[in-house]
């Protein structure tokens, strides 16, 4: 069996690294069409804040790895093509600028995904940067070592931009974050979480406009300004962190399914509707576990995890992915931020009938050091009083705790088992009632 994997960065080396332990005699080859495989995108903004100065600590495994294990690299070698009929794939070889076909029985598509650019007037004007690819990093952090960089202009207020004020603003830089929507983060967070990440934001003196776009930038050679719909601003470097969209068009949509945005609808086993094709991580639509519905979410956590899984099923297993819950994490300056399944944005969009809380309690006692302020909301059905969602703000401890909420929504828990269950207590770490506790029994 000739297995191949388009795209290694992240997905795709997961899927290449487990399909090698399932697949003993058949071989397993893997199209990247740059000279990185097995890469953590999730670092790169603390590479630029100098948390770590080597690069490849985000790298996994080297192409050399894989070679040793028996999995085929080629780098540099773009697929253009997928003849879905004949099982066949069209691939340009980058550095020798030729094109040639190669052959498979099984298919998995790990393209990824690509920066989502605003029509902004001057892109184009040096100092301006996406930060998705190793190489994006290394120019951005190069950049930022120059005494001439001081205002920066982030445009966009999701993950990688709120990490970047983060990290960029330990560097003495001058932070402005310009952020089209009304609201930070509006499919992470709900308004009650939100406020809390604004004030943060205020007191460490970065400067968040919201409700606004970027129209134009202004400068001869370099950026120097950035005009919006609401004023002009002074930048000497600009970050477009608008989000992504995925890398899917290759594919001809009339054969594969794809959503509205172009991912590849996968279901639990990582298969499309197409006969020994799966697709997998930011190129992908996967099953969310509350929804029960496809949704595009482009993290590493759940891209791994389904890549275990198809490359599981390439050898002749029938896993099955049990769906996402979009369990993230934010460090936002002095904060720790953390989200887990429905937001009530969304249960209301939906129609769920539902019921929420929102508490403020103490991360610790307080006769321990570092008691703050914890801030937990529960969104839950109103009538089983399952748990649908959760989100955590707060300082030291906070994140973390997601993680049991995570596991709460997977194992069908009530609020009311929440407020019984049997938390960790110390006074560095908890109080007798844990935050979590004391958020299920508010929970009627």
């Amino acid at each position: 069996m000739r297995v191949i994997v388009i795209g290694g960065v992240a997905a795709g080396a997961s899927v290449a690294a487990k399909a090698r332990r399932e697949i003993k005699d058949g071989e397993i080859v893997v199209y990247e069409k740059t000279d990185t495989v097995s890469f953590g995108a999730c670092g790169l903004p603390y590479y630029i804040g100098n948390c770590f100065s080597d690069p490849n600590f985000m790298i996994a495994r080297t192409v050399e790895d894989f070679k040793e294990t028996g999995v085929e690299i080629k780098t540099f070698n773009e697929v253009k093509e997928v003849d879905f009929l004949n099982k066949k794939i069209k691939i340009k070889d980058l550095k020798n600028n030729r094109v040639y076909e190669d052959k498979y029985d099984k298919l998995v598509i790990a393209t990824g995904s690509i920066p989502i650019i605003p029509p902004i007037k001057n892109i184009e004007l040096e100092n301006v940067f996406t930060l998705k690819t190793l190489e994006d990093g290394l120019k951005l952090k190069e950049k930022l070592l120059s005494d001439e960089i001081k205002d920066i202009t982030i445009v966009g207020a999701g993950y990688i931009g709120l990490e970047l004020a983060d990290t960029m603003s330990k560097l003495g830089k001058n932070i402005r974050i310009i952020q089209l929507d009304e609201d930070i983060m509006p499919e992470s967070f709900d308004k009650e979480m939100t406020e809390i990440m604004k004030e943060e934001l205020s007191n460490k003196s970065i400067d968040l406009k919201l409700n606004e776009y970027v129209v134009e930038l202004g400068g001869d050679k370099k950026v120097q300004r950035v005009i919006t719909n609401k004023g002009e601003y002074n930048a000497d470097l600009v970050v477009i962190a608008t989000g992504v969209k995925p890398n899917t068009s290759f594919l001809d949509k009339d054969e594969i399914e794809l959503m509205n945005n172009g991912a590849i609808k996968v279901d639990n086993f990582g298969r499309t509707n197409i006969d020994d094709v799966y697709a997998v991580g930011d190129c992908a639509a996967i099953p969310h576990f509350v929804l029960e519905d496809n949704v595009y979410m482009a993290l590493a956590t759940s891209a791994n995890k389904l890549g275990r899984i198809i490359g599981e099923n390439l050898g002749g297993n029938k896993s099955k992915y049990p769906g996402t819950l979009g369990t993230a994490g934010l460090k936002l300056l002095d904060l720790e931020c953390a989200r887990t399944g429905i937001t009530e944005k969304l249960a209301k969009e939906l129609g769920y009938d539902y019921k929420q809380v929102f508490i403020k309690d103490k991360n610790q006692t307080n006769y321990y050091p570092g008691q703050e302020d914890i801030f937990i909301k529960l969104i839950y059905d109103k009538n089983s009083k399952k748990i649908l969602g959760g989100q955590i703000v707060g300082k030291k401890g906070a994140a973390l705790r997601i993680n049991t909420l995570a596991a709460a929504i997977y194992n069908g828990m009530t609020t009311k088992e929440l407020g019984m269950l049997d938390l960790l207590y110390s006074p560095p770490f908890a109080r007798t009632w844990d935050v979590l506790n004391l958020a299920g029994n508010v929970a009627k």
